[in-house]
C-alpha cells in the first residue's frame, strides 16, 4: 500500500472524521465563512497563519504544526515544477573569498587603538559645542530694561 503524503488538507479531513465534523460545523467551530473552510478542507486555499491559530486552538496543537504541514506541501508542489528545477540547476553555490592572514590582519584596527568613550567625555565634548547648554559662547541671560 502506497505511503500517501501528509498533507494539510489530509490531515484535516483525518481530523474531521475523528470528530464526526463536516466543513459547515468545521466552520461555525473555527468562526470562518463556510466557502473557507470549504476551500481549506477541499485543498484549494492554503493554511494561512489565522487559519492556523483557529485550527490549533480547536484542534489541541500547536500553530507552527499547521504551518509546518503547509510548507512541506508547498515544498513537494514546487518540486514537480519542472521550470522551477531547470532553473535551480544552473545556479551554482556560493563560495566565500579566501581571505589570507595578511588581509585579515590588515582589516582589523588594533585592540589597544579603540578608546571606550565614557560618559564623562561626553560631557567634555558636549561643551567644547558653541551654543551647546553650559558652553561658555552662549549665553542666555535675559536682560531686563
Amino acid at each position: 500500500m502506497p505511503k500517501t503524503a501528509k498533507t494539510p488538507t489530509t490531515v484535516l479531513i483525518s481530523l474531521m472524521d475523528e470528530y464526526q465534523l463536516n466543513p459547515f460545523s468545521l466552520s461555525k467551530a473555527l468562526k470562518l465563512s463556510p466557502s473557507s473552510a470549504r476551500l481549506l478542507v477541499t485543498g484549494k486555499s492554503r493554511i494561512t497563519v489565522p487559519a492556523a491559530l483557529r485550527l490549533s486552538k480547536f484542534f489541541g496543537q500547536k500553530p507552527s504544526y499547521w504551518l509546518d504541514l503547509q510548507k512541506e506541501a508547498d515544498l513537494i508542489e514546487a518540486a514537480k515544477d519542472k521550470k522551477l528545477m531547470a532553473a535551480l540547476k544552473k545556479i551554482t553555490k556560493a563560495k566565500k573569498p579566501k581571505v589570507s592572514a595578511k588581509t585579515k590582519a590588515k582589516s582589523r584596527p588594533p585592540a589597544k587603538t579603540l578608546k571606550k568613550t565614557t560618559l564623562r567625555d561626553k560631557r567634555k565634548a558636549a561643551v567644547k559645542i558653541p551654543g551647546a547648554r553650559g558652553s561658555k559662547g552662549s549665553s542666555r541671560r535675559v536682560t531686563k530694561k
